[in-house]
C-alpha cells in the first residue's frame, strides 16, 4: 500500500491520481434554458429531431437553374422568379429557366445548380430591354454550390453526448438544431475557509504584522473563470474552536470545502489537525514548489481540499488538483491545461531540490519559435508573478541554474473560447 504521507510530499501527479479516485459524481440533474448552459456539463445525449436546415439551400448570391451542366460561355436563361431566406420560389424549375437566389435561400424542385453572380450579367431575351433573362459570361466550373438537406446534422444524429461541457460553439450548433433546453448535471457547491490571525479586509487599516486579505478575491475570481462560483466564504483567525465550527457549517451547506492556510505544521496550524478529527486526512504535502503545504481528504462526507495560505501557491495548487476535482465531481471529462515544449528566453537561477510551477510570458522568436519569459521574482507569496502569466513553466526537480535556450515543457494558461 502506498505509503500516504511520504517525507517529501506526493509528487503531482500521483497526488491528482488519489484525488480523482476518490470522487465521484454528484447526483442531481437540472433541465435549463440554452442561454443558461455556458460552462455546465450535458447529463445526456441530445439528438437531432429533423433535418438541418431541412433543405437544399444555396450557397452563393446567384442564380438557380435547372441544367446540371452549364459550361459553355454565352448560354442564357429567362427569369422567372426569386427566392429570398424565409421567401421561397414556390413552382418548378424547368429547362432554360432561371430564379434569382440568394444565400441561405431554398431551391425549388427541379433546380440543380446555382450560379454565383460574379459569372452572370442581364440579358434580354426577347426583343428589346428591360432585361428578362441572364447571360452565363464565365466559366461556371464543377461546384453547385447547393447545401445538402442533412449539411448541419441528419434526423435522428446525434448533436450532443453525455458528459460534455457546453461552450458558445456547442449550444450554437443545437439552438441551430431547434433545441431551446438542455438537462445539465449538478455543479458543485463551493465553501470556502481562509484562516489567519494577520488578516484584515482590503482598504481597512493594518495593525503591527497585519496583511490585506487577498486569497478569497484571487480564488474566487479563478474559480468564477473556471466556470465555479463559491456559495459561502468565512474569514476566520487561528482559532481551534471557530474554526471547527466553522468547517463544520460549510460542510453542512456545502458539497465541497476548501480552506487555505492552516495546513503547515506551525504552532497555529489547525486545518489538519481538525481535518483528522472532524474526518480524515487522505493525504498531506506535495513535492512541488509552490505548494508543498496542500491536505486532501474528508470533512464527514465532504470533499475537503486544504490549499497553501500563500496566495500563488493557492492558486497554482487550486488548478492542479482542485479544479481536476470540481470536473469529475460535475460528472465531465476531466480536462487539465495544454502542455507544449517552450525554450527559455534568457537563464533563470534556481537550486534543485522540487519540482516547480515557474510563472512565465509565452513570446515568439523571429524563427517562429515558442519561448518562456521569467521575469522577477517567484516567491509563492508574490501574486504579482501570476499577473500578466501565460504559462506554467515545469522545472525538474533535478535541475539547477537554467541556460537560455533549454528546452522544457510548459501549461498553456490559457482557456477554449469555443
Amino acid at each position: 500500500m502506498a505509503e500516504p504521507f511520504p517525507r517529501e510530499g506526493l509528487p503531482l501527479e500521483e497526488a491528482r491520481r488519489r484525488v480523482l479516485e476518490a470522487l465521484t459524481p454528484l447526483e442531481g440533474r437540472q433541465r435549463l434554458p440554452l442561454a443558461r448552459c455556458l460552462g455546465r456539463v450535458s447529463a445526456e445525449p441530445v439528438r437531432a429531431a429533423e433535418a438541418v436546415p431541412g433543405f437544399r439551400a444555396s450557397i452563393m448570391d446567384g442564380y438557380a437553374i435547372a441544367e446540371a451542366d452549364a459550361r459553355g460561355q454565352g448560354r442564357r436563361w429567362r427569369l422567372v422568379g426569386r427566392s429570398a431566406p424565409g421567401a421561397p420560389y414556390g413552382a418548378v424549375l424547368n429547362d432554360g429557366e432561371a430564379i434569382r437566389i440568394l444565400t441561405g435561400a431554398p431551391l425549388p424542385e427541379g433546380a440543380q445548380r446555382v450560379l454565383p453572380q460574379e459569372l452572370v450579367s442581364p440579358d434580354s431575351i426577347g426583343e428589346a430591354p428591360p432585361a428578362d433573362g441572364i447571360l452565363l459570361t464565365g466559366e461556371a466550373g464543377p461546384n453547385r454550390w447547393i447545401r445538402s438537406p442533412d449539411e448541419e446534422a441528419a434526423a435522428g444524429a446525434e448533436l450532443l453526448a453525455a458528459g460534455v461541457r457546453l461552450g458558445p460553439a456547442a449550444l450554437g450548433r443545437l439552438a441551430s438544431c431547434g433545441v431551446a433546453e438542455l438537462v445539465v448535471t449538478a455543479q458543485p457547491r463551493l465553501g470556502l475557509l481562509i484562516s489567519g490571525d494577520e488578516l484584515v479586509g482590503a482598504g481597512a487599516p493594518r495593525g503591527p504584522g497585519q496583511i490585506w486579505e487577498s486569497n478569497g478575491t484571487l480564488l474566487r475570481a479563478l474559480l468564477e473563470r473556471l466556470g465555479y462560483g463559491v456559495s459561502e466564504q468565512r474569514v476566520v483567525a487561528d482559532d481551534p474552536a471557530a474554526l471547527r465550527q466553522a468547517l463544520q457549517e460549510l460542510a453542512a451547506g456545502c458539497d465541497v470545502v476548501v480552506s487555505t492556510g492552516g495546513v503547515s505544521a506551525g504552532d497555529s496550524d489547525w486545518i489538519r489537525p481538525l481535518l483528522a478529527e472532524l474526518g480524515e486526512v487522505g493525504f498531506w504535502k506535495l513535492f512541488l514548489r509552490p505548494g508543498r503545504p496542500f491536505a486532501f481528504g474528508r470533512l464527514g462526507s465532504r470533499p475537503f481540499f486544504g490549499l497553501p495560505g500563500n496566495p500563488v501557491a493557492a492558486a497554482i495548487t487550486a488548478l492542479q488538483l482542485l479544479w481536476p476535482a470540481l470536473q469529475r465531481l460535475e460528472g465531465g471529462e476531466v480536462v487539465l491545461l495544454p502542455r507544449l515544449k517552450v525554450r527559455l528566453a534568457s537563464a533563470l537561477k534556481r537550486g534543485a531540490g522540487r519540482p516547480e510551477l515557474a510563472r512565465a510570458r509565452l513570446q515568439v522568436a523571429a524563427d517562429g519559435s515558442l519561448l518562456a519569459l521569467v521575469e522577477g521574482s517567484q516567491a509563492s507569496s508574490r501574486i504579482g508573478s501570476l499577473q500578466g502569466a501565460d504559462l506554467l513553466l515545469e522545472i525538474p526537480a533535478e535541475a539547477g541554474a537554467l541556460e537560455a535556450g533549454c528546452e522544457l515543457w510548459a501549461q498553456l494558461l490559457r482557456l477554449p473560447l469555443l
